[in-house]
């Protein structure tokens, strides 16, 4: 295939828990805004027979309002919509369910705080250069956040370490790639045992 490999970084592959014969994974699509997370996150929910979640729905309205008046999201304004996320995550996880959830989670504690307890929970990163990010944001109609934010994402978005669970791919790829790749190694298609 020709252009970006579409294999995950070798230091940030995630490893299938043990359970997840018993149970399916759990799949949180990250990223800064405009990078493709809810498109991916629906069509990998429908490939993996899961349901899908769409984080922005449950963002408050006064976070709503910020955004789409162009101030940056704080922590204190991030938290309990996370808490709402991390509810749905460690629901699917008690009950054994497989679960899609297209949430930014830029920062470490933000993913740490989705993750819980849960060792299902796998990040899929879809990351890209900062102009091609913009452009995405500029085409959109049908969403609140403006192009104005796209620094502040980026200032935010602390990549994922070495530790945590992790598939990690350029926007560039077509969707179906992502979602096929993604697929095959979520459900034990491929080795991808984590690396330290």
């Amino acid at each position: 295939m020709n252009g970006p490999s579409i294999a995950p970084s070798p230091a940030a592959s995630p490893r299938p828990p043990d359970s997840l014969s018993a149970a399916p994974p759990i799949v949180v699509v990250m990223g800064v805004a405009g990078c493709g997370k809810s498109s991916v996150g629906q069509s990998l929910a429908a490939a993996l027979g899961h349901a899908f979640i769409e984080g922005d729905a449950h963002h408050p309205p006064a976070n709503i309002a910020k955004m789409s008046a162009g101030i940056p999201l704080t922590d204190d304004d991030r938290d309990g919509w996370l808490a709402t996320l991390a509810g749905f995550i460690a629901d699917a996880h008690r009950e054994e369910r497989g679960l899609v959830v297209a949430c930014s989670a830029l920062k470490r504690r933000y993913r740490d705080r989705l993750r819980g307890d849960c060792e299902r929970v796998v990040f899929l990163h879809l990351h890209g250069d900062k102009a091609l990010i913009a452009s995405r944001m500029g085409a959109r109609t049908a969403h609140f956040m403006p192009t104005a934010l796209v620094d502040s994402q980026f200032a935010d978005l602390e990549m994922p370490a070495a530790d945590e669970a992790v598939l990690s791919y350029e926007v560039t790829l077509p969707a179906d790639a992502i979602v096929a790749d993604a697929c095959a190694r979520l459900t034990g298609g491929e080795n991808i045992g984590r690396t330290a």
